[in-house]
């Protein structure tokens, strides 16, 4: 039996089936032995050294895999289609029984260093499928290889969560020049096809652009072509997530000013809100870029939210202070019932009450206005003694007209007054009675008379303190009650003011921004695959 003469290359033995007379070899095996007996992957497969090697490029997106906004970084898995012609592995289909197409493992070849420039990954092949090439009689060499690619992507998470991400996959060769080889695009550059829609990101645009640049190192061009996707983050999942919570979270603050002072939850509800704030706050800072180049409107939303909170709670502090302030006796200055515009009756009611006599802590009587019965000049036309139980009473006599007796009692800030009314006619007649009368008790109490007086001043003594006493607390509780008034009017006034800046920053920062910014990116022209200028 003949053996087949062997061929090693530097990658495995060929069988050496060039005499198909004498041994039993199949059309392939034919094919590879004319193809790699006098070939070399070491060098350019180019017979004029002059001449470039024209590699054609195109970019198979099949799903946006993740992306790390803290370490910019987008993951994607695609297909790198190369496409080039090796002048050295042609032949003639008729030679070798029709063959028009044969695949071969691609160490056997020469195959371009084609790298991407902005990898954020390691420079190895364990993340690349050592996929056979294709070649065709002409020497068309198609070479696509599977691979996950991490590349560095700028992220702008100004607009965060309402953002869009351009992102770029720069490819080109390496170590070979624009003189060397030349890098073109594929008829279709851009394939979506075969695209699985990602759960947090849409994808909105795809392009290209082919650049030719010049590095420090070297003097000769080198070609390179870049791919640019754009991306829209998906903002139903952090709606439900960052949106709402910064929201409801904002109109707890506004509750601060709703809570009763006679709670005392008031300053414990500012802190809780102000440091779950914060909580939030470093939740959202952990998942976002360590940058100082882009501020997130969430971020600035909540650091406005968060200063207002800060301001709310000394606002509280304040106005504790002013309901508190009622016991201290101290009546509401002028001014500030003009600067939180109380009524103009109250205004008038405080200035009159400046010009009252207050009451004294040292002992001193206030001056009042009454009817002593020992004194007639004062008080002709009545007569009242105080009987020996103490109460203070009027005698009248009964005649045929009784007089009309009007007597008024009114606890003002300084006396008590009883008025007396009654007609002309009758005056004289009733003098006279009351004089006899009087004659007839002052014969009867001759005895008691001392005894009277004394116990009538005591009495009179002990309801004046009584009174000045009530006044007093009647005074201390109206003050307490103002200061009281005035803390509820601070808070409303201060709910207002929050509540405006709470709505106004929400509709700012949340809405009117991503709107605008949306409204703006909808009138940029978008690409669809095509090639940039």
């Amino acid at each position: 039996m003949i053996h087949c003469q062997e061929y090693r290359s530097p990658y495995g033995t060929l069988v050496d089936c060039s005499n198909r007379t004498r041994i039993n070899c199949s059309d392939e095996q034919h094919l590879l032995y004319f193809l790699m007996k006098n070939y070399s992957n070491n060098v350019r497969p180019v017979r004029n050294a002059s001449m470039p090697v024209p590699i054609k490029l195109g970019l198979t997106l099949t799903q946006i895999f993740d992306m790390m906004e803290k370490n910019q970084i987008l993951i994607t898995n695609v297909w790198l289609d190369q496409g080039w012609t090796d002048e050295f592995l042609r032949w003639n289909p008729d030679d070798f029984n029709g063959i028009r197409r044969l695949n071969l493992p691609s160490k056997l070849i020469w195959l371009p260093d084609i790298v991407l420039y902005n990898n954020a990954d390691e420079f190895s092949n364990s993340n690349i499928m050592q996929a056979n090439a294709m070649i065709d009689y002409d020497g068309s060499v198609f070479w696509p290889i599977p691979t996950r690619l991490k590349s560095t992507c700028q992220i702008d998470v100004t607009y965060f969560p309402y953002d869009e991400q351009e992102c770029k996959l720069k490819f080109g060769s390496w170590t070979y020049n624009g003189y060397q080889v030349s890098i073109a695009e594929r008829d279709n550059a851009i394939e979506l096809s075969n695209y699985v829609p990602n759960g947090e990101w849409d994808l909105i645009d795809t392009s290209y652009q082919v650049n030719i640049v010049r590095y420090p190192c070297c003097p000769e061009p080198f070609p390179d072509i870049t791919f640019y996707v754009r991306i829209r983050r998906r903002i139903l999942y952090y709606l439900y997530s960052v949106v709402f919570p910064c929201v409801m979270l904002s109109v707890l603050t506004l509750l601060v000013f709703c809570l009763p002072p006679e709670s005392g939850e008031k300053i414990a509800l500012g802190i809780t809100v102000l440091l779950a704030f914060s909580v939030f706050m470093l939740a959202i800072a952990e998942s976002m870029p360590e940058t100082s180049e882009y501020i997130p409107l969430i971020g600035l939303y909540l650091t406005t939210v968060m200063s207002m909170t800060s301001v709310s709670v000394m606002m509280t502090v304040l106005v504790l202070n002013l309901h508190y302030r009622g016991p201290k006796k101290n009546e509401i200055p002028f001014w500030l019932q003009q600067l939180l515009s109380l009524s103009v009756a109250n205004i008038f009611r405080t200035i009159r009450k400046s010009k009252k006599f207050k009451c004294p802590c040292s002992g001193k009587e206030p001056t009042e206005r009454k009817i002593n019965i020992h004194d007639r000049d004062r008080s002709p036309l009545s007569y009242n003694r105080m009987a020996a139980n103490g109460l203070k009473l009027s005698y009248i006599n009964e005649t045929k007209t009784k007089p009309v007796i009007t007597t008024t009692a009114t606890t003002d800030s300084s006396s008590i007054q009883i008025d007396l009314s009654t007609s002309k006619e009758q005056k004289y007649k009733r003098l006279s009675r009351l004089q006899q009368a009087e004659n007839s008790i002052r014969r009867h109490s001759k005895s008691r008379s001392t005894s009277t007086g004394t116990v009538h001043d005591e009495i009179q003594d002990t309801l004046h303190t009584l009174l000045r006493t009530q006044k007093e607390l009647e005074r201390d509780q109206r003050i307490t009650n103002d200061w009281r008034a005035i803390a509820t009017k601070v808070d409303k006034i201060l709910f207002y003011i929050f509540l405006f800046l709470t709505v106004g920053s929400t509709l700012a920062l949340l809405v009117a921004a991503p709107f605008i910014r949306f409204h703006t990116q909808q009138k940029t022209k978008l690409w669809r695959g095509s090639r940039r200028p």
